[in-house]
């Protein structure tokens, strides 16, 4: 794809007739000559004006030089009435505006800085609908509470580091309620609140909790979503972007991950070249892979222009199934993008942006309304 570059301006020259610069600058001013006052007299130009009263204020009373503000730069003006705050003003004319939308930060005795505010999100309680006294295995238990995963939690069952009222359990299936004492390293062990996070998944991170490789993963990207230990639900490889849902409610992950459930998934992709009318057919019908047979259940040109664009909807959770389709067609996959998950959208949301689900989302995935 060609990009063409506009960011280069043609250079422009500010001379007077005599072409003269202006003492403090390596770039010429264009001083405007203004008519003549009634009187006679010679009315100067804003530049003129400014340039005396630098010139005739050069020096501040502790004998230091003044600076002259540069371009576009923002210096407060105590003198002024009506409110205060600050004004910027540009070399080039003299009409103040005022900043809207940021606070101003003291630093010093030099030029404020201002700097907007971060929009804050108010984390989402949602209601439980757990039963207190149904069982529950203790590997579950730690793994809810945000202590660790289920795996490393039989791992420190074993190790006898886990107490269920006093009591040490060492026994792999042990069975609590939620009504039960539960004590991991002598720190008494609560279930944590629910939470569902939606990540308009951007290119160039892996979708993990934990990276060896210490690559950029999607917990950077929605570390300031809570304080609960939540993980990203199924996988997008590190250059598939788009619909992402991370949580801690383990019982929600594996519904919408076990492929029994087969849950719908949609993707656009975008192709080294246009896809053949008997290859959209081929992939409608079956593709053989090296793991099976994978057919979408809807395939179509997004645009009938470009017909290197197809969205493609699918139910398979195999691993990078999407790409291995069209690579075994002899076909690149040039940007891959989920746009559906689960009754999932990124609508209104930015690429690299996270927000809650509403209740009603998190209620309508839990009952499996959404296909």
């Amino acid at each position: 794809m060609t990009t063409n570059n506009n960011d280069s301006q043609p250079s422009r020259s500010y001379g007077n007739a005599n072409n003269e610069r202006h003492p403090s600058s390596n770039r010429n001013y264009n001083i405007e000559r203004r008519p003549q006052r009634e009187d006679g007299n010679y009315r100067p130009s804003y530049e003129e004006n400014y340039n005396r009263s630098y010139d005739n204020n050069q020096n501040n009373p502790d004998g230091t030089r003044k600076r002259r503000p540069r371009v576009g730069e923002r210096v407060s003006h105590g003198g002024h009435s009506g409110g205060g705050g600050e004004r910027n003003y540009n070399t080039y004319g003299n009409t103040p505006t005022r900043s809207r939308g940021a606070q101003p930060v003291s630093q010093g005795s030099g030029p404020k800085k201002l700097v907007k505010k971060k929009k804050i999100f108010k984390q989402i309680k949602y209601k439980e609908n757990a039963d207190p006294t149904a069982p529950i295995r203790l590997n579950k238990y730690l793994a809810n509470a945000g202590v660790c995963s289920r795996r490393e939690a039989d791992e420190f069952i074993e190790a006898g580091v886990v107490k269920v009222n006093g009591e040490v359990v060492t026994e792999l299936g042990t069975k609590i309620t939620r009504a039960d004492e539960v004590m991991f390293n002598e720190q008494p062990v609560t279930l944590e609140s629910k939470v569902y996070v939606l990540l308009n998944k951007p290119k160039g991170f892996v979708t993990t909790t934990d990276d060896p490789e210490n690559r950029k993963t999607v917990m950077d990207l929605v570390k300031a979503a809570c304080k609960e230990r939540i993980y990203p639900v199924g996988r997008l490889d590190r250059a598939t972007t788009g619909v992402l849902l991370l949580t801690n409610d383990g019982d929600l992950a594996s519904k919408l991950t076990h492929p029994k459930y087969e849950k719908r998934k949609i993707y656009q992709v975008w192709l080294d070249k246009p896809v053949a009318m008997e290859h959209m057919q081929a992939i409608a019908d079956g593709i053989e892979l090296e793991d099976g047979e994978i057919h979408a259940d809807a395939i179509s040109y997004v645009t009938e222009e470009d017909l290197s664009q197809v969205g493609i909807e699918i139910h398979s959770g195999k691993n990078r199934v999407v790409r291995r389709v069209f690579e075994k067609l002899g076909y690149r996959v040039v940007k891959l993008d989920r746009v559906y998950f689960a009754g999932l959208t990124k609508k209104n949301l930015s690429r690299g942006k996270w927000r809650y689900l509403s209740e009603k989302e998190v209620n309508m995935l839990r009952m499996g309304a959404f296909d």
